[in-house]
C-alpha cells in the first residue's frame, strides 16, 4: 500500500507552524527542511519550501505555496485525548496565541488548521447499548465548546 502524507500549504509559515506542531505533541521531530532553488517564479529562493516533520511517528508535509489557498474545517485532525488533563492540554497549546473555540471540541490554531480534540471517552458514551443515554450525551456535547468528560459522563448517567 502507498504511503499517504498529509501536505498541510501555508502562505510562508511551513516552518513556524511544524516546529509548533512538533512542541505540542510528544514523539514529534522535524525531519527535513527544503528550500526554493534559484529561478523559481515568484523570488523566493533559499526561503523555505517544505518541511518534512512526523507527529508520534506519522509523516506530515507542510508546504510554503503562496496564498492561494487556506485552511477550511472541511479538514481536521482528531486528537484522541486520554482524559481531561490532556483535552485541556492540547486544547490550551493549540489556542496559543491566536487560535478560535469552535463547538463540540472543533478549535483553529493560530495558523488556521482545525483541530478536533476529543476524549477517548466519548466514543464509549455514544456507542453504549442505551441508545437514551448516548442520545443525552449527544445532547450535552452539542451544547460545549471544550469537551468536559464529567459533564459528558453525567449525561450518561443522568435518569431518562
Amino acid at each position: 500500500m502507498p504511503s499517504i502524507v498529509p501536505c498541510l500549504w501555508f502562505d510562508t509559515a511551513a516552518e513556524e507552524a511544524a516546529n509548533f506542531y512538533c512542541e505540542v505533541f510528544p514523539n514529534a521531530k522535524v525531519t527535513a527542511v527544503s528550500r526554493y532553488p534559484e529561478g523559481m517564479p515568484g523570488d523566493r529562493a533559499g526561503q523555505v519550501l517544505t518541511v518534512a516533520f512526523e507527529l508520534d511517528g506519522k509523516p506530515f508535509t507542510a508546504l510554503n505555496g503562496g496564498p492561494v489557498f487556506t485552511f477550511s474545517e472541511a479538514i481536521s485532525f482528531q486528537i484522541s485525548a486520554q482524559d481531561q488533563a490532556e483535552v485541556d492540554r492540547y486544547w490550551d497549546a493549540l489556542l496559543a496565541d491566536g487560535g478560535s473555540e469552535s463547538r463540540c471540541g472543533w478549535l483553529k490554531d493560530r495558523f488556521g488548521v482545525s483541530w478536533q480534540v476529543v476524549p477517548v471517552q466519548l466514543a464509549q458514551l455514544m456507542s453504549g447499548p442505551d441508545r437514551a443515554a448516548a442520545n443525552r450525551v449527544a445532547q450535552a456535547m452539542m451544547q460545549m465548546v471544550k469537551l468536559d468528560i464529567a459533564a459528558l459522563e453525567a449525561a450518561a448517567a443522568a435518569a431518562g
